[in-house]
């Protein structure tokens, strides 16, 4: 598994976990991992990460066996739309499987 946002992804391997795949995305999707709305607007208008990681932990991510999510996308990518070094979600999903599998989950 790897990490990687759209702009950048050029592989055949990608998995969409953002609420809205870029414009002719063509690969999978895996809702259990897109973020809530309720968080997700909150962090647009205050930009507060430690609430928003503590929201997906409390909303998405304790409501996930992470043994079957890395068994469902163990040779994917995981896509969403922030660039390499910014705050996403698609980071907070990888160090909670790394945390969780003792894995590793570069970031493309």
């Amino acid at each position: 598994m790897k990490t990687s946002y759209f702009a950048k992804y050029r592989g055949d391997h990608g998995v969409n976990i953002a609420i809205y795949p870029a414009p002719g995305f063509k690969g999978d999707s895996y809702p259990d991992l897109f973020p809530k709305w309720s968080f997700l607007k909150q962090y647009k208008i205050d930009g507060d990460e430690q609430a928003y990681t503590k929201a997906y932990y409390s909303e998405v991510l304790s409501k996930l066996d992470p043994k079957k999510v890395w068994n469902d996308l163990a040779d994917k990518t995981l896509l969403c739309w922030e660039k390499s070094g910014k705050f996403c979600h698609r980071r907070i999903v990888a160090e909670w499987l790394q945390n969780n599998l003792n894995v590793s989950i570069p970031e493309e």
